[in-house]
C-alpha cells in the first residue's frame, strides 16, 4: 500500500480527516477529486495552511498538511509551535523530501535541521520511517494519537518488511556484541548494507531501526551502550538529530559509550542525484562499512583472554 491509498482508505471512512496541502501534491494527486471540500490547497502559503489547521483541528478535524520539508519546518516553524504545538492540537504534517531525499536541490531546500527543530516544540512528536512499508505501518497509529506530529515522509523501497509500530518504540532488526547501529530514514538501506559487509568481517552487529524520535526509545538506546562501538547514521546535522539524543539520554541515565556519528557536520550536502550524493557524503553502505571497521582497529582494543594461574 502506498502513502496515498493509505490516507484515501482512511479519509474516506473517516470524514474527520481534512488533507491540506501548501502547493505540493506529488504526494496526493488522486485526493481532489475523491475528497472535495476536505482537500483544501492553500497555494505557497506553508504559515497559513498550518494556521488554518489549527483552527479545524479545534473543531475537531484530523487535519493531514503537505509541503517540503524544508518550508513546513522552517518557514512555517513559529505557526506549528504556537498554533499547533502550544495547544496541543492534532495537525499531521507530512514532510515531503526531507533530508537527502531533496538531492538535487540545494541548501535552500534541503531539511537536514529539521527532527532538531520540531523535536524543541513542547508536544509535537517527531517520526522518521525507513521506507514506505514502514511509513505506511507507522501513521495510522500517529494520525490517531491526539498530538501534532512531524513525520519524514518517504516512500522509498527498500523490501524490508517492518515491524508493527508503536509511538515510543524503536524496531530491532538485529542485535549484537561488538557494534550497534543506530539510524532512521533514508539511512537505514545503506544501513542493511553496511550490517552485511560489517558481518561478513567477523563483526557481531546490531542494527536498530529508531523511527520515532519523539518520544524516542530510550531503553533501546542504552541497550545499545553494551556493544562495545555505538554508530549513529542519519540524514542530518550532527548538532540537534539522532547523535544529541542519543548524548541527552546517556547523561540523563548516567551512562558512557564509545559513539562513533554519520551525520552532515557545519554544511550543507552538494546537491546531486542520490547515488552521487551519498557517496560524496559518505553515507553508502560500504562507506559507513569501511568507516567502522577502520574506527575499531584504531580506537577498540580486542579482548585479551585473562591468564589462569594454579591455585
Amino acid at each position: 500500500m502506498s502513502y496515498e491509498e493509505l490516507l484515501t482508505e482512511l479519509a474516506l471512512a473517516d470524514e474527520r480527516f481534512i488533507v491540506m496541502t501548501a502547493e505540493n501534491r506529488a504526494l496526493i494527486r488522486k485526493l481532489p477529486q475523491l475528497m472535495g471540500g476536505r482537500f483544501i490547497d492553500t497555494g505557497i502559503t506553508e504559515q497559513t495552511m498550518i494556521g488554518a489547521a489549527a483552527g479545524l483541528a479545534l473543531r475537531g478535524r484530523i487535519p493531514v498538511v503537505h509541503a517540503l520539508a524544508s518550508f513546513l519546518s522552517m518557514r512555517a516553524f513559529e505557526f506549528v509551535r504556537t498554533d499547533a504545538g502550544i495547544p496541543s492540537l492534532p495537525v499531521k504534517l507530512s514532510a515531503f523530501i526531507p533530508g537527502l531525499l531533496s538531492d538535487a536541490n540545494g541548501p535552500t531546500h534541503q531539511a537536514i535541521e529539521d527532527v532538531s527543530i520540531m523535536r524543541g516544540i513542547p508536544n509535537v512528536t517527531v517520526f522518521a520511517p525507513a521506507d514506505e512499508d514502514d511509513m505506511v505501518k507507522m501513521l495510522p497509529t500517529v494520525w490517531a494519537s491526539p498530538q501534532p506530529a512531524y513525520i519524514r515522509v518517504n516512500t522509498r523501497q527498500t523490501g524490508y518488511v517492518h515491524e508493527p509500530f508503536e509511538i515510543g518504540k524503536a524496531e530491532i532488526i538485529s542485535q549484537g556484541t561488538d557494534v550497534t547501529i543506530l539510524t532512521y530514514g533514508l539511512l537505514f538501506e545503506q544501513a542493511l548494507v553496511a550490517t552485511e559487509i560489517l558481518k561478513a568481517e567477523g563483526l557481531s552487529v546490531g542494527l536498530i531501526n529508531m523511527r520515532s524520535l519523539k518520544p524516542v526509545d530510550e531503553q533501546a538506546i542504552l541497550a545499545a551502550t553494551a556493544t562495545k562501538l555505538v554508530v549513529t547514521l542519519e540524514d542530518h546535522f550532527l548538532t540537534g538529530g539522532l547523535y544529541t539524543i542519543v548524548a541527552e539520554v546517556l547523561l540523563k541515565h548516567q551512562k558512557t559509550a564509545n559513539v562513533l556519528p554519520f551525520a552532515l557536520k557545519e554544511k550543507w550536502f552538494k546537491p546531486a542525484l542520490l547515488p552521487a550524493v551519498l557517496e560524496h557524503e559518505g553515507f553508502t553502505g560500504k562507506q559507513v562499512a569501511e568507516t567502522i571497521l577502520g574506527y575499531q582497529t584504531k580506537h577498540i582494543q580486542p579482548e585479551v583472554a585473562k591468564p589462569e594461574f594454579a591455585e
